[in-house]
């Protein structure tokens, strides 16, 4: 949203951002006052908002979600496999309902999901890691954040379809001189978390069912963010992108 309202200023009038994580909006604000400017003055800043909710149920009636004359939002965004953590179809459908609420008639809320091919991949689970150069305010770097999602032990519940997902970060900083990384430093004491994510893995078929209890249709499906990808390519399509359309 960020970036859309800076590279797109006269095709957006506004953005919301919500999350349950006032971390995450702290970090994020500080990534839209370097992006978007200051706020406070008109500009394109004062059209990028954040507020402090949960997905799985927020208040329509908030001011927060309601900015000058918008009244109702034209789309709704839930990306990067973010719903995999709304794990009963309780969850699933108050938020498609809050959503509903906030959005015209006729807009869209778009859900970007692991492809359907992993929650049928049962015998390993997905293991992906990479790696997170750190900088100074100088541009020097400084050290590294390695991240791995998955392990090869995680459980998988065929019944709830929810598997549990193993999530390591270790910080590594540079040694003074040589140049070389260690995990320990003094001028931090976390250098190293592991925890376990709940995740559940949707099919293409309970999205519809569930969309429609919501007052949603599904307008549109693809295997990736680009309407170029069919979902059935089994060599383009790597995610579930599923557009659905407000009745």
């Amino acid at each position: 949203g960020i970036r859309d309202l800076r590279n797109h200023p006269n095709s957006i009038s506004s953005c919301t951002a919500v999350d349950i994580s006032t971390d995450m909006m702290k970090y994020s604000n500080e990534i839209a006052d370097e992006e978007l400017g200051d706020g406070g003055f008109g500009g394109i800043r004062d059209r990028f908002h954040y507020v402090h909710a949960d997905m799985r149920k927020f208040d329509e009636s908030s001011s927060e979600l309601k900015h000058d004359s918008c009244s109702y939002y034209d789309s709704a965004w839930i990306l990067l496999g973010s719903m995999a953590h709304l794990t009963t179809n309780t969850d699933v459908i108050s938020c498609f309902q809050s959503a509903y609420k906030l959005i015209r008639p006729g807009g869209t809320m778009v859900l970007e999901l692991p492809h359907p091919r992993e929650t049928f991949t049962m015998v390993e689970c997905t293991r992906n890691g990479w790696e997170v150069p750190l900088e100074d305010e100088d541009g020097n770097e400084y050290g590294e954040l390695k991240i791995i999602w998955g392990d090869d032990d995680d459980k998988f519940d065929p019944i709830r379809q929810v598997r549990d997902f193993t999530v390591a970060m270790d910080l590594e900083i540079h040694d003074e001189g040589d140049g070389s990384m260690n995990s320990s430093s003094s001028s931090s004491d976390l250098q190293s978390v592991k925890e376990v994510v709940p995740m559940r893995l949707f099919t293409f078929q309970e999205i519809d069912a569930l969309s429609r209890i919501a007052g949603f249709e599904v307008a549109g499906l693809y295997g990736a963010l680009s309407d170029e990808i069919d979902v059935n390519s089994e060599d383009m399509a790597f995610r579930l992108v599923c557009v659905l359309r407000r009745n």
